[in-house]
């Protein structure tokens, strides 16, 4: 994209050149006032064939002569670029890149996904079916190319371990940032930085190795994700425990069933459901979801909590259910 727009600049500034000699030629040298200097000028450039404002003169015609012979090339190099820029879809990914950095800068609260492997396009997409706003950064184009076809992504084409590139990417006003570049020094720096551009944002970063995970907790990490761990032991599980694994798959929505989680903070409540007890909420017979769990601000988690239970400042409710009764709960209670 770049080199493209370095084309279109470079021949426009031959356009300009050119037409900047060929006025000053015709007005030094035939005496043409500015108007018909610059007229013969685009003539000649544009290689239509009208006559002439005036008969030229011997000097006139070597200068047109020289004049017409170093258009040809000007002519064709910049012909070339525009059929790129018209033709290719050269304009249209110009366009397209304006329009993506007018929307960056209005996000907010959004996550930013750095690195479209394997596990960033799974985070991506897992995003996408939450509609919950993000963007991506990945450096390759050739990956984001090949891998993003049939998604309607947020691309930023640049390198994720760049200060400058985060900054672009709306770091400052982002809630959260998933770092899932393969190498892990990389993630380790992208950690490192996005905790000093942004002190508050939720960090979660993918690791490899063992000794990792201590460096990214200590870069600045909220929490560490070992994919190759997870891994070995959700196959183990599916061993040792495959209808609890089969429950929990469920829950997580992994294989597409009817079921989901939710979860509703206290500040998402309308105002006349807040701080007030579960027995008042009456959850279940308002929309038909299950209070799974409850997080207290101070306590932690509590499964399956008391009715008396109340929903104050900070907690976080666990929901379960159907998805037109999470719809139904969602419509009932928050605010969105």
């Amino acid at each position: 994209m770049q080199r493209a727009l370095r084309r279109l600049i470079f021949a426009s500034i031959l356009f300009l050149i050119s037409m900047m000699v060929g006025t000053a030629g015709f007005i030094y040298i035939e005496n043409y006032s500015t108007i018909d200097a610059v007229y013969m000028s685009v003539l000649t450039f544009s290689t239509v064939g009208f006559h002439e404002v005036n008969p030229l003169s011997e000097n006139g015609k070597i200068f047109a002569s020289i004049y017409i012979a170093f258009n040809l090339g000007v002519f064709a190099y910049s012909v070339s670029v525009l059929s790129s820029f018209i033709f290719e879809g050269e304009l249209k990914k110009v366009f397209q890149k304006y329009i993506d950095n007018r929307a960056l800068k209005m996000l907010t609260n959004h996550v930013i996904v750095c690195g479209f492997g394997k596990n960033g396009e799974m985070a991506a997409r897992e995003l996408a079916d939450s509609e919950q706003e993000f963007i991506v950064v990945e450096k390759d184009q050739h990956v984001i190319d090949s891998s993003a076809e049939g998604y309607n992504f947020k691309f930023l084409n640049e390198d994720a371990t760049m200060d400058d590139t985060l900054i672009k990417a709306g770091i400052k006003r982002a809630s959260a940032i998933i770092c899932a570049l393969p190498g892990d020094s990389d993630n380790v720096f992208i950690t490192l930085t996005a905790r000093e551009l942004n002190p508050r944002i939720n960090i979660i970063a993918k690791a490899t190795e063992l000794n990792t995970e201590k460096k990214l907790i200590r870069a600045g990490a909220s929490h560490v994700v070992m994919p190759d761990m997870v891994g070995g032991s959700y196959m183990a599980a599916l061993v040792t425990k495959p209808f609890v694994i089969e429950f929990l798959t469920i829950l997580n929505g992994s294989n597409k069933s009817k079921y989901k989680l939710e979860e509703v903070s206290h500040d998402q409540l309308k105002p006349q459901y807040q701080n007030k007890s579960l027995r008042e909420l009456d959850v279940r017979n308002k929309s038909g979801t299950t209070i799974l769990a409850f997080k207290d601000d101070k306590e932690g988690f509590i499964f399956n909590p008391h009715s008396e239970k109340i929903v104050g400042e900070g907690d976080v409710l666990i929901v379960l259910g159907e998805n037109d009764t999470i719809i139904k709960f969602k419509d009932t209670f928050t605010t969105k």
